[in-house]
């Protein structure tokens, strides 16, 4: 005879039962509290896994819909599709995983305080990175980082317009996006155009020779156990 064992993540439990109490009460503790006694979790475990209360709950939300979408891509045939198709394809796809707008809404909400705006900024950036990455990004000096500057501004500008647009299937947020996406195409080309002309060359040497020398962020690889997984 054999019994089975289910193993429960307790962390996914408590968000997924977060959700149905967001739109009320934001990301907040009341939500937190009400998300463990719904999950069936142990009060000291949910506050072990939570604690900071809402804000790291809308943290672990966010972080979800990330890897959602890496996933989704994983899968995408993207092979007829221009660069900049892929790029909207891959944003598109971090929209339609959230599921329901008031989340995002009651996140945007909360990342807006002073006092949580650099982790909004920080996890705007990780989705980035993370969509360059699943691109097959492969630049590693200053274009690392020009490249998830700019792709944190278009993403963050789309989902603020995103959330107040009443338009048939989003129509008005995808002609939006590709607005954005179009102007960020065309400052890489001017970028390129002055890195390729013998006058950009000119004016721009000593500063061209400084910017060869950055570099993307590296993860240190002797730190023991699951330490380095903290830098990713």
């Amino acid at each position: 005879m054999t019994t089975d064992t289910v193993v429960i993540d307790w962390k996914e439990a408590v968000l997924d039962a977060a959700l149905a109490h967001v739109p009320f009460d934001g990301w907040s503790e009341t939500t937190l509290k009400a998300a463990i006694a719904d999950s069936g979790c142990a009060p000291a475990l949910g506050r072990a896994l939570f604690p900071r209360g809402g804000i790291d709950l809308a943290v672990a939300y966010h972080l979800r819909g990330d890897r959602m979408m890496r996933e989704a891509l994983a899968v995408s045939d993207m092979s007829a599709m221009r660069f900049r198709e892929r790029i909207a394809h891959a944003l598109w796809l971090r929209l339609e995983v959230v599921g329901y707008r008031e989340l995002v809404r009651r996140g945007s909400t909360l990342f807006a305080l002073p006092q949580h705006a650099f982790e909004g900024a920080k996890l705007i950036w990780g989705t980035a990175d993370a969509i360059w990455g699943a691109l097959g990004d492969t630049a590693w000096d200053l274009n690392w980082y020009s490249k998830r500057a700019s792709l944190s501004a278009v993403y963050g500008l789309t989902v603020f317009y995103w959330l107040g647009d009443d338009s048939l299937a989003y129509q008005a947020t995808r002609d939006f996006l590709d607005r954005r996406i179009g102007e960020v195409m065309q400052i890489e080309k001017a970028k390129a155009t002055i890195r390729d002309n013998v006058i950009g060359k000119a004016l721009f040497a000593g500063s061209m020779n400084l910017m060869e020398k950055w570099r993307g962020p590296t993860v240190p690889e002797d730190l023991p156990g699951r330490m380095r997984d903290r830098f990713r």
